[in-house]
């Protein structure tokens, strides 16, 4: 029987491996005309989602961003209503219409992903101090980029959730590109995490690549937040794996730098921890790779055979 510590490897690193397989075929989806609007994939980032919602449990919030679907896929949602929503069908989390930038899961605490950048900041604080205000031991734990550090929201969001020690966990997902602008030209610390000292917020920087660091910061500052010490905020330095969008080809991303987090690929860190650390074989992690590339495909025959959404009545709003 597996420890506990093997138990989680492998977690780790299905869930790792499950929003790189989802992304890669959604692409192929977009390209075939069945996705409509903007994709976003999260190529690269993964280990972000995984480890800091693996530090959750699961009466805590989290709010996304356009970049979201590993989040959601993280938390747990079902990956055949994933699909439908990104197609625009009935069974899809929003009924379809809400696509991919919108998909929320109430039910698990997911309270959305906003196409507007930094948008989400101020739900996930609000969401804290329902927690706070109903006595819940509930954690919100707030995803967002570094172009959204650049918004003002983000500076109130901050200030408001550290004079009210709100069991908020701000996550600032530092992939370095605000769509093409690097971040060294848009701030004169790419540091990002040394900002929440100016709050008295305690913060701090972790690979973003690597799902075992990133899972081991995410518990301490959870625990922080439980204990009323909140709110915390960490930095998770990654790469985008391609550009901003589907249809970005990302030329103006320098190739040593791409290069230098491939090598560094969440998929391939987590790999090592299950291989070095609990021993497993290159034929078992082929094995998990088997099964969620078949869980996805399910999820996919899933979305295509689901209907298109049904007409909505203007004057009340309720499905005809």
């Amino acid at each position: 029987m597996e420890t506990l510590r093997e138990a989680q490897l492998r977690r780790f690193f299905r869930e790792v491996y499950m929003i790189r397989a989802f992304e890669t075929r959604c692409i192929k989806l977009y390209r075939r005309g069945l996705i409509k609007g903007y994709f976003h994939p999260y190529l690269g980032e993964e280990a972000i989602a995984v480890g800091v919602c693996a530090a959750l449990s699961e009466r805590d919030y989290i709010v996304s961003t356009h970049r979201g679907h590993g989040h959601c896929i993280a938390r747990g949602a079902d990956l055949g209503r994933m699909v439908a929503e990104l197609l625009g069908r009935e069974d899809g989390y929003c009924g379809g219409r809400g696509g991919s930038m919108h998909i929320a899961d109430f039910a698990r605490g997911n309270l959305g992903a906003n196409g507007i950048v930094g948008g989400g900041i101020p739900i996930g604080v609000g969401a804290a101090l329902a927690s706070r205000i109903r006595g819940e031991d509930r954690v919100a734990a707030i995803f967002f980029s570094d172009g959204a550090a650049n918004n003002g929201v983000f500076a109130e969001s901050l200030n408001l959730a550290a004079i009210w020690d709100l069991p908020a966990l701000f996550v600032l997902e530092n992939n370095q590109y605000a769509v093409s602008t690097p971040i060294e030209q848009v701030s004169r610390d790419p540091d990002l995490h040394k900002r929440g000292a100016a709050f008295g917020v305690e913060s701090c920087r972790v690979d973003g690549n690597d799902v075992v660091a990133v899972y081991l910061s995410a518990q301490e500052a959870v625990a922080t937040c439980r204990r009323g010490a909140g709110p915390v905020l960490m930095e998770a330095k990654t790469f985008r794996h391609m550009g901003h969008h589907v249809n970005d080809p990302g030329l103006y991303m320098p190739q040593d730098r791409v290069e230098y987090y491939r090598a560094r690929d969440p998929v391939d860190v987590a790999a090592r921890y299950l291989r070095e650390s609990a021993g497993t074989t290159e034929d078992e992690l082929s094995r998990i790779k088997s099964e969620v590339d078949a869980e996805i495909e399910a999820a996919v025959a899933f979305a295509e055979a689901s209907p298109e959404p049904r007409a909505l009545s203007c004057q009340t709003g309720a499905v005809r």
